[in-house]
């Protein structure tokens, strides 16, 4: 049999951790097992009745066709409307850039101003996907370690310390992906001074979980005046809107950002779905402060999230925080590692996964993926019982650990 040769860019490449684990779910589930998944990133909430008919309408109105690669304008604009009526930005429709999801358009960005050997400064935790990407774009990661009893938030000092010569771009997310936190306005502007000295550095501001809040306003670091023409704001559907499988994000960008993405996107995938667009503007359309479904799924994460620190805090050597946004919670598992149980050595906590995975029938992501050796990520993306029984699961599970 021949064999194929593959590149180095992708043998290279990891599998996203938490597809991989959503996965072996699957995989379980098929065989018959009754697996509780708390391994995705994904709302259990269906998308909102106004929005799915937008899209009716637009199969019935024949918008079918190849849209323009950059988005209909009509859907730009409405992303320039959006953004100065909830975060009081002001962009032009030429500045915003529509694609298949928010990881395109994190992708978009970092394809088009990062060269060979240039530095990302990357929060940690952070989301799996973002070392990849700048691995991808042949950049290097530099992480920046935050820390639990900061709510796993970097300080500018931090930063500062972390800045080079050939620092090109740091990427931001808040709220954040795994842990749930969320920058303030005070902790933005104190980054902002540091990145203000840099004037070298583009600022990747990953804002998709900015309406899953729980307290406070969101505030992007765009919103800063010295800082808006080199930062690059990052946002969809996805996860607000319970869209995920829409696959619309967009960028909102300096012009020539916007072109040289535009340019990049012709060559890669084109236009997103036009039919997903469409549902997409009317999801634009929505002031989430008067909105009472999407005010209704931020308080049912907020008391799923209450449900679980509550849950977990019963089970001995576990240690937690309490995120202000977002649907994920990070626990500290690190009493666990280097025990056994029968076969099982916990060595570290991709083989504390794959014990609740088998022993107790419970999906959670392991923290290494996320740059977070010693702890897990739990999705409270599902009902408050299947919450209940997955904690219940796995206190019986690690109670068999010595």
């Amino acid at each position: 049999m021949t064999k194929i040769n593959l590149s180095d860019r992708i043998l290279s490449l990891p599998e996203s951790a938490t597809i991989q684990m959503t996965k072996k779910s699957r995989e379980l589930k098929a065989q018959g097992k009754n697996i509780i998944t708390l391994s995705i990133g994904e709302p259990d909430f269906d998308t909102p009745d106004i929005i799915k008919e937008a899209a009716i309408n637009a199969i019935k109105s024949n918008i079918t066709h190849y849209p323009p690669v950059a988005g209909f304008k009509e859907v730009r604009q409405a992303v320039a409307d959006k953004l100065k009526r909830d975060n009081n930005l002001d962009y032009d429709y030429r500045q915003i850039i529509i694609s298949n999801g928010a990881k395109q358009s994190l992708a978009n960005t970092l394809f088009v101003l990062i060269n060979k050997g240039d530095e990302v400064i990357i929060p940690a935790p952070y989301w799996v996907t973002y070392p990849a990407l700048v691995q991808m774009s042949e950049g290097i990661p530099v992480f920046v370690k935050g820390h639990m009893k900061n709510d796993f938030k970097i300080t500018p000092e931090q930063l500062e310390n972390a800045i080079t010569p050939k620092t090109k771009a740091i990427i931001l997310n808040s709220p954040g992906n795994p842990t749930g936190s969320v920058y303030n306005k005070e902790e933005i502007e104190g980054l902002a001074v540091v990145l203000v000295k840099h004037p070298q550095i583009t600022i990747i501001s990953d804002e998709i979980y900015e309406l899953i809040l729980f307290e406070g306003k969101h505030f992007s670091i765009a919103s800063i005046e010295e800082l808006k023409e080199r930062t690059v704001v990052v946002n969809g559907v996805s996860k607000g809107f319970a869209m995920t499988g829409w696959r619309i994000g967009y960028t909102a960008s300096p012009v020539e950002l916007a072109e040289a993405m535009n340019k990049w996107q012709s060559q890669y995938t084109s236009g997103a779905s036009s039919i997903s667009q469409m549902a997409a503007l009317q999801a634009f359309k929505i002031d989430p402060s008067n909105d009472l479904t999407l005010k209704n799924m931020v308080n049912i994460f907020k008391e799923r999230r209450d449900h679980l620190i509550n849950l977990l805090s019963e089970i001995p050597g576990i240690k937690t925080n309490i995120p202000k946004g977002a649907f994920y919670l990070l626990p500290d598992v690190k009493s666990y590692l280097g025990k056994s149980f029968k076969n099982y050595k916990i060595e570290n906590t991709e083989d504390l996964a794959l014990y609740l995975l088998e022993q107790a029938n419970v999906a959670v992501v392991p923290g290494n993926a996320f740059g977070a050796p010693g702890y897990v990520r739990i999705s409270y993306a599902t009902s408050a019982e299947l919450i209940k029984e997955a904690v219940e699961r796995m206190k019986k599970a690690l109670e068999k650990l010595t």
